[in-house]
């Protein structure tokens, strides 16, 4: 199980609205000066994720909640969504180059069978996630953020 925290947004009708940082792994890391992926990342927007999950106890803005997914679920969708355009540009790149006996044929079809496999990714990560499996879950609640006192 893959664990995050979040932070609840809302809660209406057992469903929770919750919000997940998105963190860079380079703020950990000993090589800050000559790495390239931490200008990167200071480049990039910094965003949050909301997303709903289902809960039965009342839950309040502000307060924390641990999320989990399932590591089967989460490989699944990476290798999907990595994998099918990749196979389709080399599958599609190579019955053209042997269709066609050129290079920018070669191009054409390795355009196109990267767009078919995103297109092919697309439509089967909408019904895989569908898949209670595939879902997160709320594994534990913190206390509500007034019931918290520091002396």
């Amino acid at each position: 199980m893959i664990k995050e925290w979040a932070t609840v947004i809302s809660w209406h009708n057992g469903m929770a609205q919750v919000s997940c940082d998105v963190k860079a792994s380079c703020n950990s890391c000993a090589s800050r000066v000559g790495c390239g992926s931490r200008v990167l990342n200071k480049l990039g927007p910094q965003t949050q994720h909301t997303i709903s999950v289902p809960s039965a106890q009342p839950l309040v803005s502000g307060q924390k909640v641990e999320l989990g997914i399932a590591e089967g679920s989460l490989l699944s969708s990476a290798l999907l969504v990595y994998m099918s355009p990749l196979v389709g540009l080399f599958l599609v790149a190579s019955v053209f180059q042997v269709l066609f006996a050129s290079d920018p044929a070669a191009l054409c079809g390795a355009i196109l069978g990267g767009v078919g496999g995103f297109l092919i990714a697309r439509g089967f990560s909408a019904k895989l996630a569908a898949r209670e499996a595939w879902q997160p879950v709320i594994l534990s609640v913190g206390l509500p953020p007034h019931e918290i006192v520091v002396r």
